[in-house]
């Protein structure tokens, strides 16, 4: 089995209070559970600006689980109302 494990820490553009932040939260969420993955916010819960997100995925395949773990941080690297302030991703082999 192999698990992949990231974690990011983003900044939430032009947000001006906390529910604006679970806003796009909430919409980068929705998006991104399409991929199959389990998302949560785990810190920064009290920031209007920054949001720490813990996204993790198993499968067979170490190939299909860096392609995703990939494919996830482009699409936060492109969305238009967050910035990738650093991310970790570790890739286990259990």
């Amino acid at each position: 089995m192999v698990v992949g494990a990231l974690e990011v820490r983003l900044r939430i553009m032009g947000a001006q209070s906390l529910k604006e932040k679970r806003k796009v939260l909430k919409s980068l969420k929705d998006r991104l559970s399409r991929m199959n993955i389990s998302i949560a916010e785990v810190d920064d819960q009290d920031k209007w600006q920054a949001a720490t997100l813990g996204i993790a995925l198993t499968s067979n395949d170490a190939g299909y689980v860096n392609a995703v773990m990939d494919k996830i941080q482009l699409f936060l690297a492109e969305a238009p109302d967050v910035e990738i302030l650093d991310s970790k991703t570790e890739i286990m082999h259990i």
